[in-house]
């Protein structure tokens, strides 16, 4: 089953042609956590990851978006940290309902690495996570170069969320260190997977309840609300666990274009 990408009408790109982060499509997140609504600090992003990010780590190189894990110590008001990566997103400056959301992305190799380009919602429309979603168009553990995961998280606030997950095995002699097309095609009451225009993954049943108030949403909710993009490169954490000594450092994820597209009216 291919994906219909000629259904779709191309609205918004960057095909990193500059000499450093078009700041008018993209942010930079820094750090290694952030401030929860009741004002307490979440370390490692929530996801127990070790990296602190920074700027530094994030560059446009030969038509390339580059983001560099490294070992290499850095510190803040919270902690120190082994290891220094990137994270860029699109919150505020560029969000969409429903479409077809791709890049073509080369991944590093190696067990700790953790890329990921995924989509959060530009407003907490029905609650905080995960009661408002999250759509995980690709992450990949370093460890298992031939495979890739897609995900929703929905439901309701942690720890009352759930996700839908699968993993996808790439091609015989394919591997997540080559370049390689990750798409989502969201349609209202409907999202689908693709690698390489090979779709591997369709969900259309989901839920949303916001539990500080107890109230349920009416389907779609909560994947009928915009949605940012974000990229970034996270070391360690649970979804494959920490690096080792087999890990080479520095590992690199580089990003020839992000293209999004709206249904054809």
């Amino acid at each position: 089953m291919t994906d219909r990408k000629k259904d779709w009408q191309l609205v918004w790109e960057d095909n990193f042609d500059g000499r450093e982060l078009d700041q008018s499509k993209w942010s930079y997140d820094t750090g290694n956590g952030f401030m929860k609504p009741d004002g307490n600090y979440e370390p490692g992003w929530g996801n127990e990851e070790l990296q602190y990010y920074s700027k530094n780590n994030v560059t446009v190189e030969d038509g390339k978006l580059v983001i560099t894990g490294k070992m290499e110590t850095a510190s803040d008001d919270h902690g120190k940290y082994e290891y220094t990566s990137g994270k860029v997103h699109t919150k505020g400056k560029f969000s969409q309902l429903y479409g077809r959301f791709e890049a073509k992305i080369k991944l590093p190799g190696g067990q700790g690495y953790w890329p990921a380009f995924w989509m959060m919602p530009e407003e907490d429309k029905y609650g905080g996570w995960a009661a408002s979603g999250e759509i995980d168009i690709m992450e990949a553990k370093g460890a298992r170069v031939n495979t890739v995961g897609g995900a929703i998280h929905y439901g309701s606030q942690w720890p009352n969320n759930t996700y839908t997950a699968k993993d996808h095995l790439l091609g015989e002699n394919s591997s997540i260190t080559d370049y390689n097309v990750y798409a989502v095609e969201w349609e209202p009451g409907e999202i689908r997977w693709s690698v390489n225009g090979e779709v591997f993954q369709t969900l259309n049943k989901w839920s949303s309840m916001d539990s500080d108030n107890e109230k349920k949403h009416a389907y779609p909710a909560p994947f009928d609300q915009k949605f940012y993009i974000i990229l970034n490169l996270a070391i360690g954490g649970w979804y494959g666990g920490a690096p080792d000594e087999s890990t080479k450092f520095p590992g690199k994820m580089e990003v020839d274009y992000v293209r999004v597209y709206s249904a054809q009216k």
